[in-house]
């Protein structure tokens, strides 16, 4: 069982930057992907970016490319989300993820942290 512990959330103004982390409970993450999802009031969760674990290859939902990072600290456990020139629209409860390679769905999921941008 990986257990997923999101942090670095809050509120920040239009422009701004914020840095969400997700520690992983277990290192056989090693052989998983991570990703980072995000669910807005009344909206579906919809998907942010992923990174494999060992290799460290990325993608990003469209609206995303440019503005947001992600990446991994192996030896830490954590991966990152890095958020650049937040728009209001950013807004949501973000989540972090965790699924083998092998699997189709997410099997794993943090609890969520809010970011609120204020225009």
């Amino acid at each position: 069982q990986v257990q997923l512990v999101e942090s670095g959330g809050g509120l920040v103004q239009a422009g701004g930057s914020l840095r969400l982390s997700c520690a992983a409970s277990e290192r056989t993450v090693s052989t998983y992907v991570m990703g980072w999802f995000r669910q807005a009031p009344g909206k579906e969760r919809e998907f942010v970016a992923s990174i494999t674990w060992n290799f460290g290859s990325t993608n990003y939902a469209d609206a995303m490319k440019g503005r947001f990072t992600i990446s991994r600290d192996t030896a830490k456990s954590t991966v990152y989300l890095q958020m650049n020139s937040l728009k209001p629209e950013d807004t949501s409860v973000y989540y972090c993820a965790a699924r083998p390679y092998y699997a189709s769905g997410w099997n794993y999921w943090g609890q969520g942290t809010q970011v609120t941008v204020s225009s």
